[in-house]
């Protein structure tokens, strides 16, 4: 059975595991577990094409691997230190079946419900997050409302009127600069932005009535149609999107956090 750094030659181009997470030695565990949530995502088998399957699952595997040397810290030392990894602790013999690393996957990323993107949403809105998030965007595109409602979670065509009173007394504070295009945009644009919004309005209600009475498919990950849901809502563009996921996570999908304690409890009972 080939050894893990054969495999991560093979599948990633490299045998440095912090190479094949994409970040430093120096990263800290925080960024080490991000970094494997992010491509584990990109691989799961859950995830890709079936032709796909057999090369994403191997991929998965070894990542899952990496984490569990890189995230315990007698493990991670004996590996700056020595360029080894004792793959008869636990490696690729307890855990070399897919399910087990998904296991170990579900255990490190709790579930985001509908229920929690709502709740987080409620909290969102008028909040100072949502200004600076508004701010950043409205200087980045110069005032572009196409970019702006991509780039800010939860706004849409309904609520611009809202939007351009918050940009006004910021241009009023002398915060950010006054763009034309934004506060007199044509009318044309507006029109064709709404329909699109109300197109993909229509199909995010109709996935997330089916994931309420759980009739949609939902994957081993947890996420598949989570995501779908999200860009339904909001058809983000990528970078947003991870920032989005990654506030979600910290609030809501932490073994740690309040709420899923509260989860863990209420299924014990």
């Amino acid at each position: 059975m080939p050894g893990l750094f054969e495999c991560c030659k093979k599948f990633f181009g490299t045998d440095n595991l912090y190479e094949v997470l994409k970040i430093s030695k120096s990263a800290s565990d925080k960024e080490v577990k991000k970094a494997y949530h992010k491509l584990s995502l990109l691989v799961h088998p859950d995830r890709v094409e079936e032709s796909q399957k057999e090369e994403a699952t191997e991929k998965f595997k070894v990542l899952g691997h990496i984490h569990k040397i890189l995230s315990d810290r007698e493990k991670r030392a004996t590996y700056d230190d020595t360029g080894c990894v004792d793959e008869d602790d636990d490696g690729f013999t307890k855990f070399n079946d897919l399910e087990s690393w998904s296991e170990y996957w579900r255990s490190l990323f709790k579930e985001i419900t509908i229920e929690d993107i709502n709740n987080y949403e409620k909290e969102y809105k008028g909040s100072e997050m949502e200004i600076y998030d508004l701010k950043k965007a409205y200087v980045n595109s110069k005032g572009d409302m196409d970019f702006i409602l991509e780039a800010v979670p939860f706004t849409n065509t309904y609520e611009e009127p809202r939007l351009r009173e918050i940009v006004q007394k910021l241009v009023d504070a002398e915060e950010v600069e006054y763009y034309e295009n934004f506060f007199n945009e044509p009318d044309s644009k507006r029109e064709k932005r709404k329909r699109k919004y109300e197109k993909e309005a229509k199909e995010a209600e109709k996935l997330e009535k089916r994931l309420s009475a759980g009739k949609a498919k939902r994957s081993s990950s947890g996420e598949l149609d989570l995501f779908q849901a999200i860009r339904g809502r909001q058809n983000a563009r990528a970078a947003q999107q991870d920032s989005f996921l990654d506030r979600l996570a910290a609030k809501y999908a932490s073994p740690d956090s309040d709420s899923g304690k509260k989860k863990a409890g209420r299924k014990a009972k």
